[in-house]
């Protein structure tokens, strides 16, 4: 599926991949993100038999070559909701980091791959912009 959203004044082309599939692929102007819906969410009705699972990428667009950043930064302008996770906390595959309000949507943002928490340099209720940086990683992990 592919859309036009505006914000502000500027004009953002969505496109959004299989809704069944877990994470699921989205693309904002050409940058492909992984979303994870909440696990409250009813399945939506199958149109074709759905795919086996797939583990999560070997190396997420976040995680750091050496020397570099690693950590997470926010895919979308919004509002920090909650933080779930502080420094020094393990973290896991699909573990939920925080959440990010952006066009009255709640965004999940989770792990994609088994690290700990160095950093949380965001709190509830900000602003964030996009590509801000919002968690950061233990460096090696």
């Amino acid at each position: 599926m592919k859309i036009q959203v505006k914000i502000d004044q500027h004009t953002y082309t969505v496109e959004v991949g299989d809704l069944n599939a877990r994470p699921i692929r989205a693309s904002v102007d050409g940058e492909t993100f992984e979303v994870w819906p909440g696990e409250a969410a009813a399945p939506l009705p199958a149109v074709r038999p759905p795919l086996p699972a797939s583990p999560p990428p070997a190396a997420p667009p976040y995680r750091a070559a050496a020397g570099g950043y690693a950590g997470v930064t926010a895919p979308i302008p919004g509002t920090i909701i909650s933080v779930a996770v502080q420094p020094g906390d393990p973290v896991v595959p699909g573990q939920e980091l925080l959440v990010l309000e952006a066009m009255k949507m709640k965004n999940l943002i989770r792990a994609t791959y088994a690290t700990t928490i160095a950093s949380v340099a965001v709190q509830p209720g900000e602003r964030v912009t996009q590509g801000q940086r919002l968690v950061e990683f233990v460096q090696g992990n």
